[in-house]
């Protein structure tokens, strides 16, 4: 039998719920809602951005487009850098499989132990990670084939360099984000970089990338940089240098090639260099540009400023004759010699003979400020407007501090320290009959405007002075070359070491021009630290000029200007005094 049941009977159920109480459920209900949309609200209209970030990360990466590097190129229009296609490997790492069976195959291609791949891959949170920049093209295609899921490939540029160890430290390296680190790559770095493009990539829900999903930004290449630099010039000078530091046993050389007429650099090379497509292990002496970076006592190489001066100053005249018996001078205490001592010598003749007492007879008729003007206004103790890091100004001390002894050792090139390129630049004014001319490594077809500094009659007189010094008698007659009248000053200096001369280390070094009646080319050349017993400006560094003078000018299409062979001597020239 069913027994009905009464629930108005249930004293609960009879009994009657508050009104307050139902609406504050509601209310609440209502409440909750209200933040519910409210935070829906700022999640995807107010305050969006970080959520945006966080999602397009785990779907959606902007990768750059590197843009083609611009080409090095010579005068000529030979390339010196340029940029290849070299395909880099990223992956990401929550796509891969670790234990995939082509792992160990991805690995040997990539020429890196399967540990360190897979250690490269472990970490699951990361998106993208590189596994290895810049790959050659054939091992990027036998990658590609293996088809492991979450490696990809980027395409970006790598630079190679065709002339090798002759150019490197005119040209320097790029890094593997193709960004300057050396040299003209560098120092011209924003103008070859230009512009880098970009492209979305993103992954569909499979985790299979898609990309262009927008237009893509095309990346704007870097104009080509043409150099004054002649590549011919440019490895002759340095395979003759080279010779010349491995047949002295000599811890480096440098030489550099100007242009007279324009202020071009033709050549500036270094020994030891290195390559810049293989930049393993290099070492600081590899990739220091000596030609900049290195300064020195220049020694005799400064006695033809003096005779310029002292002509320029009306105390002497070429053919003024100076007593330099018995071939030493006390100053202060302190005694010059000359090295070979001679009677009377006429101007001319102390500077083919490179006599240091004549030169210091010479230098104490002027006043410590005339001096210090004139080398100041060549440019030593200055920083060269060139646009290489690490060029120097060398060392050039305020006039006032000079004591006389200084005065006298400084006009003959001890107290004070220089370049080769700053030297080779201070002889222009002797090439271009007494104008000072700025240098410049970009290819110019404009003549060099140029800043007087001695008078044209006395840089001529001076000019054939030191077409003496080349001729027999004269201290530099290795310097003489085939063809070409050439005229120059040779420069030996012992080495500095702490607070005095190091005991049989000296530097050589030899500048000089050609053709010497109007001269087209200046080559400086210096030898460091030679060790085979032989050590004079005139035997080690003179020869280096002439092959160098010689070659440059059959290349620049200069004709003879001597019918005879020069006479060559086989004995060692007169050794200068230092």
């Amino acid at each position: 039998m069913s027994r009905s049941i009464n629930y108005a009977s249930s004293p609960l159920l009879a009994s009657k719920t508050p009104v307050w109480r139902s609406k504050f459920i509601v209310a609440g209900l209502a409440l909750a809602f209200a933040g519910l949309a409210g935070r829906a609200a700022y999640v995807q209209v107010i305050g969006n951005d970080f959520f945006k970030r966080q999602g397009e990360v785990r779907f959606a990466r902007n990768l750059e487009l590197p843009a083609n590097r611009g080409r090095v190129l010579d005068r000529n229009g030979l390339i010196l850098a340029s940029s290849v296609v070299a395909q880099s490997i990223w992956a990401i790492p929550e796509d891969v499989e670790k234990n995939h069976p082509k792992m160990r195959e991805l690995a040997r291609l990539l020429d890196m132990p399967l540990a360190d791949l897979r250690k490269r891959l472990a970490d699951n949170d990361k998106t993208f990670v590189w596994v290895k920049r810049q790959v050659d093209e054939p091992i990027a295609q036998k990658i590609a084939a293996l088809d492991i899921k979450g490696i990809y490939q980027r395409r970006e540029y790598k630079r190679r360099y065709p002339e090798g160890e002759a150019t490197a430290h005119v040209v320097g390296f790029t890094n593997v984000e193709d960004r300057g680190q050396e040299g003209v790559e560098l120092a011209f770095q924003s103008q070859l970089a230009g512009k880098a493009g970009s492209r979305r990539v993103i992954k569909d829900r499979l985790g299979r990338v898609v990309e262009d999903v927008q237009d893509v930004v095309p990346p704007v290449d870097g104009p080509d940089l043409a150099l004054s630099i002649d590549s011919k010039v440019q490895y002759f000078a340095w395979q003759k240098l080279r010779q010349a530091v491995l047949q002295h046993k000599a811890k480096a050389g440098s030489v550099i090639v100007l242009d007279t007429i324009t202020g071009e650099v033709l050549a500036l090379a270094n020994y030891p260099s290195y390559d810049p497509n293989l930049r393993r292990n290099l070492s600081g002496e590899q990739l220091r540009n000596r030609v900049l970076t290195d300064t020195f006592e220049p020694g005799s190489t400064m006695k033809p400023f003096i005779a310029a001066l002292a002509l320029d100053k009306g105390l002497v005249k070429p053919t003024t004759p100076i007593q330099t018996a018995p071939g030493r001078i006390t100053i202060g205490g302190s005694t010059i010699r000359d090295t070979h001592p001679k009677d009377v010598l006429t101007v001319a003749e102390v500077i083919q003979k490179s006599s240091n007492v004549g030169t210091v007879k010479m230098a104490m008729q002027m006043s410590p400020r005339e001096m210090w003007e004139m080398y100041a206004q060549v440019g030593f103790g200055q920083k060269p407007q060139v646009p290489f890091p690490g060029a120097v100004a060398g060392r050039l001390r305020p006039y006032k501090s000079w004591r006389p002894i200084e005065q006298a050792t400084m006009s003959y090139g001890y107290g004070l320290s220089v370049s080769i390129y700053q030297l080779a630049q201070a002889y222009t004014i002797f090439a271009r009959d007494g104008e000072l001319i700025p240098l410049t490594l970009l290819k110019s077809d404009t003549p060099a405007q140029g800043v007087r500094v001695f008078s044209e009659r006395n840089a001529r007189a001076v000019r054939d002075m030191l077409a003496l010094a080349a001729q027999p008698g004269g201290s530099a007659t290795r310097a003489q070359t085939m063809g070409y009248s050439v005229g120059g000053k040779t420069g030996t200096a012992r080495k500095q070491e702490g607070d005095g001369y190091a005991e049989g280390k000296y530097r050589g070094f030899f500048v000089g021009m050609a053709p010497i009646e109007q001269p087209r080319i200046i080559v400086a050349v210096m030898i460091d630290e030679p060790t085979d017993g032989k050590f004079y400006g005139g035997v080690v560094a003179a020869p280096v000029f002439s092959e160098t003078v010689q070659e440059t000018l059959r290349i620049l299409g200069v004709q003879p200007d001597m019918n005879v062979k020069p006479q060559i001597v086989t004995t060692d020239p007169v050794e200068e005094s230092f």
